[in-house]
């Protein structure tokens, strides 16, 4: 496997821009192929058997870039189709979800302590949390919220407002969150609202952001492994399904610069 090759990444829409941008600056010489499919967003009201096809069509575009590394960038995606796209992989590309490295940390902090999860209802009704705590026998209390409103808002633009602010407060103010000490924000969106959700809870939760656990998860399995980068840096890609200026504008701002978007439309 190629160590100078590039980093592959994708996600439903401007979402997995927040996992892209922590990759970056915990591996800023690495060079990255982010795909977003914003032409099929969002992911999380979507059938499984669905989002597995569109994986599996992504996934084959970032192999045919040379990627070495395909991290499934998404939740939705993590949770109804990692365990296909690894198979289908095989031994041409490391591949790595946004889960797993969350449920880790659940075990190093949260043991018995009441942790909530909000996400997609493709995310949430699949359990996978659920089932990877079980599975590790990790004493947490985890209570979950399919909160699917979000992502349409985030996208649209609706952020630090009084929409938004009414959106979260109807979500969070369920019963079930009484006195969680901890939120996972399970959908690699919603750390654009993080600041709406801090408000929220005066400071007193605190934010599980995965994007920044899973680059720094990311950076460690690469240098276990003899993958990092050794050339200088190249270019970044930004690959999307259907060019749209909320993207356009999301990309540039996250990486402060000028995005330019290659426009790859994946076909039914």
């Amino acid at each position: 496997m190629d160590r100078n090759a590039a980093i592959g990444i994708f996600d439903s829409g401007t979402g997995g821009l927040t996992v892209a941008r922590a990759v970056k600056d915990y591996l800023p010489n690495e060079d990255l192929i982010y795909f977003g499919d914003s032409a099929h967003l969002p992911y999380g009201d979507k059938s499984a058997t669905t989002i597995q096809s569109y994986s599996i069509k992504i996934t084959n575009v970032l192999l045919e870039r040379g990627c070495k590394v395909i991290l499934i960038a998404c939740n939705s995606a993590s949770a109804a189709a990692f365990e296909l796209v690894k198979e289908y992989v095989g031994s041409r590309a490391k591949v790595y979800n946004v889960i797993d490295p969350v449920i880790d940390l659940l075990a190093e902090k949260f043991v018995d302590r009441k942790v909530g999860l909000i996400g997609t209802l493709q995310t949430v009704n699949s359990g996978v949390f659920e089932t990877k705590i079980k599975q590790k026998n990790i004493a947490v209390d985890l209570v979950s919220l399919a909160t699917p409103l979000l992502v349409p808002m985030i996208e649209e633009g609706f952020i630090h407002d009084s929409i938004s602010h009414e959106i979260i407060a109807k979500y969070l103010g369920d019963e079930r969150f009484e006195n969680i000490e901890a939120l996972i924000l399970g959908c690699t969106h919603y750390p654009i609202i993080k600041r709406d959700l801090k408000e929220f809870y005066k400071n007193e939760v605190e934010l599980i952001d995965s994007a920044n656990i899973v680059a720094k998860n990311l950076k460690q399995q690469l240098e276990a492994q003899d993958l990092t980068r050794e050339k200088t840096k190249g270019n970044d890609q930004f690959l999307v399904s259907d060019i749209t200026p909320a993207f356009e504008k999301a990309a540039s701002l996250f990486f402060n610069q000028d995005i330019h978007l290659e426009k790859y439309p994946l076909w039914e």
